[in-house]
C-alpha cells in the first residue's frame, strides 16, 4: 500500500505500466532512465502519490515510494494484457492508469484526471495535436473490467494454463489499446506538458533540456531533492527564499543558506502531530522577524551592512576618501597613492610602545 488519497479529493488507485520494450531506446531499461536527477518511473510515482494503492506492472526494482508489482502474463504481452495485471490487484472504483515515461506529470493533472471523470467511464489526456492519450488517464474501474473481459472473451489468443482469469486464457497479448478506450465514454482533458513522454534519445535530451530552462530548474531540483532524501512535504519555496534573502541582506551572505537549514531543523523537530507546511512557515516568520530586528539594531548602532562584504565576513568601517584605516586613539594618515601621500611616500614604522 501506498499513502492515502488527497484529503477531499475522490479516492483512487493507480495502475503504472512499466514493462514496455523500448525498442526506439535501444531495449534500454526506460523507466530507470534519469531526467532531472530522477528515474522517469520514480517521476511518475511521485505524480500519482495520492493513489491508495499503486501497482507497477514490471519485474521489481528499487523505488522511491513503496509499490505493489505485477507481471503479465505472458511477460511482453503489450498494454492491455498488462492493464489487466494491474487492475486485478486494485480495489478503489477510480483507477489511474499511466505510462512510467512522463517526465512533466504532476500531481495536479493526476487530480485533474480524476476530477474530470464525472458520470463518465473515464477522462483522459490528449497532446497539442489533439490525440488521446489512453496512459495518461482515471477510469472507472468496472468499465475497465467490463471492456477488458470482453476483449478477452472475443480474443484468439491461446489459452494457457494456470492463469489467474479468464482475460489472461484467452488472449489478451498483443490487442491494440484503442479497442479498450474505443469503447468507452470518455472525457478529453489538453494538457501539453504532461502528455509529453518519452519514446527516444532526443525525447530524453528534450526534457533535460526543459528541466534545466530558468522558469523550470528550481521546482525540479526541489522534486529532486525531496525524492532522494525521502522527504514528502510541500512547502511554500517563496516563503524560504524570502527568508533567505532577508538573512543575508540584513546579517551575513552565509547566513542565508545556515537560516534556511536551522528553519528545517526547527520544523523537524515539532514532529508529525503539528510539523508539516505549517511548521516551516511558522519557523521562517520567527527566523525572519529576527533578522529584521537585527538588521535594525545594526542600522541604529551605524555599523554597515555585513551583507557588502563579498566573501561574508565583516567588512572594515568606512573612511574617508584620501584616508587610511587607523588604529583606536590615532590620527587617520593618508592612504598611499592618496592626493594627500604621493606614490613614493611611505608610512612610518609604527612606534614600539
Amino acid at each position: 500500500m501506498t499513502s492515502n488519497s488527497a484529503r477531499g479529493a475522490a479516492a483512487f488507485d493507480a495502475v503504472v505500466l512499466a514493462g514496455g520494450r523500448a525498442a526506439r531506446l535501444g531495449g534500454a531499461d526506460k523507466p530507470g532512465v534519469r531526467v532531472g536527477g530522477r528515474a522517469l518511473l520514480d517521476r511518475v510515482l511521485a505524480a500519482c502519490a495520492d493513489a491508495g494503492t499503486t501497482v507497477v506492472v514490471a519485474a521489481p526494482r528499487p523505488t522511491s515510494r513503496p509499490v505493489v508489482w505485477a507481471r503479465e502474463r505472458p511477460a511482453g504481452g503489450g498494454p492491455l494484457a498488462a492493464l489487466d495485471a494491474g487492475l486485478r490487484r486494485t480495489g478503489a472504483d477510480l483507477v489511474v492508469v499511466l505510462s512510467a515515461d512522463l517526465p512533466f506529470l504532476r500531481q495536479e493533472t493526476v487530480r485533474r484526471l480524476v476530477g474530470a471523470v464525472g458520470t463518465a467511464d473515464g477522462a483522459l489526456l490528449t497532446d497539442p495535436d489533439g490525440r488521446d492519450q489512453p496512459l495518461v488517464a482515471a477510469y472507472r474501474r468496472a468499465a475497465l473490467r467490463r471492456e477488458l473481459d470482453r476483449l478477452a472473451a472475443g480474443g484468439e489468443g491461446p489459452a494457457e494454463g494456470g492463469s489467474e482469469s479468464a482475460a489472461e486464457r484467452r488472449g489478451l497479448a498483443g490487442l491494440p489499446l484503442r479497442l479498450l478506450t474505443g469503447a468507452l465514454e470518455l472525457v478529453r482533458v489538453p494538457e501539453a506538458s504532461a502528455a509529453f513522454d518519452c519514446d527516444t534519445w532526443d525525447d530524453i535530451a528534450a526534457a533535460r533540456a526543459r528541466i534545466r530552462e530558468h522558469g523550470h530548474v528550481l521546482d525540479e531540483w526541489i522534486s529532486a531533492v525531496k525524492d532522494e532524501l525521502g522527504i514528502d512535504l510541500d512547502v511554500d519555496t517563496g516563503t524560504l527564499l524570502d527568508l533567505a534573502r532577508d538573512a543575508a541582506h540584513g546579517v551575513a551572505r552565509p547566513a542565508a543558506p545556515l537560516t534556511t537549514f536551522l528553519v528545517g531543523y526547527a520544523a523537524g523537530r515539532v514532529g508529525t502531530a503539528g510539523g508539516g507546511p505549517q511548521a516551516v512557515a511558522e519557523a521562517a516568520r520567527k527566523a525572519a522577524v529576527l533578522a529584521a530586528r537585527w538588521e535594525q539594531e545594526t542600522a541604529a548602532a551605524g555599523a554597515p551592512s555585513t551583507a557588502a562584504a563579498p566573501d561574508g565576513g565583516a567588512p572594515s568601517a568606512a573612511v574617508p576618501s584620501g584616508e587610511a584605516p587607523s588604529t583606536e586613539g590615532e590620527p587617520a594618515r593618508p592612504a598611499p597613492g592618496s592626493a594627500a601621500a604621493p606614490e613614493d611616500s611611505s608610512p612610518s614604522a609604527p612606534e614600539t610602545p
